[in-house]
């Protein structure tokens, strides 16, 4: 069971996996686990297209990994949260998209971020896909996240940001 969780949420492109990557160079303690990697396991499984693969050229699969990762959820609600919460340690999740997993971590007393870059700025890091099914927009009315942080600039200034969030993250994990 996990010890300690931080999540984050946005939408494709927002800039989650890079704040991930950001914390955990703060966050030595802290390893990443993400709630898509449960998917692509599953998918590399069910498929035989190896995972390393599946990670290096998402976007060739990310409408089927959308609608495993929907399967999966209509079958168990949280299907691919147990999955992940039952890793041990500290970790951070980048990868939170919906209302029940968001609503589970809460519950979990997890530090929530949410990533925000306009659809522009998404748009020039990757093709948009899916960008009206539940996975893109059902996060869009929250407004309660312990932090948010803005993308729609340089990689610096957003280092500088979440880099920034590391003592208040640590204030809440540690009370």
């Amino acid at each position: 069971m996990a010890d300690k969780i931080i999540i984050l949420s946005g939408k494709q492109y927002s800039g989650k996996d890079t704040v991930a990557k950001i914390l955990l160079e703060n966050l030595t303690d802290f390893r990443r686990i993400g709630l898509g990697d449960a998917i692509k396991i599953e998918y590399s499984e069910k498929t035989g297209i190896p995972f390393e693969e599946i990670e290096k050229n998402k976007h060739l699969y990310r409408q089927d990994l959308i609608n495993l990762g929907n399967q999966r959820r209509s079958e168990d609600k949280d299907y691919w949260i147990k999955k992940v919460i039952k890793m041990p340690g500290n970790i951070i999740v980048p990868d939170v998209r919906v209302k029940r997993e968001l609503e589970f971590f809460k519950e979990a007393n997890a530090f929530t971020i949410r990533v925000d870059a306009s659809r522009e700025i998404r748009s020039t890091r990757g093709t948009l896909v899916g960008e009206t099914d539940v996975t893109e927009v059902d996060l869009d009315d929250i407004k309660d996240w312990d932090s948010v942080i803005s993308n729609n600039s340089t990689y610096e200034a957003l280092k500088a940001e979440a880099t920034k969030l590391v003592s208040k993250i640590s204030s809440f994990l540690n009370k």
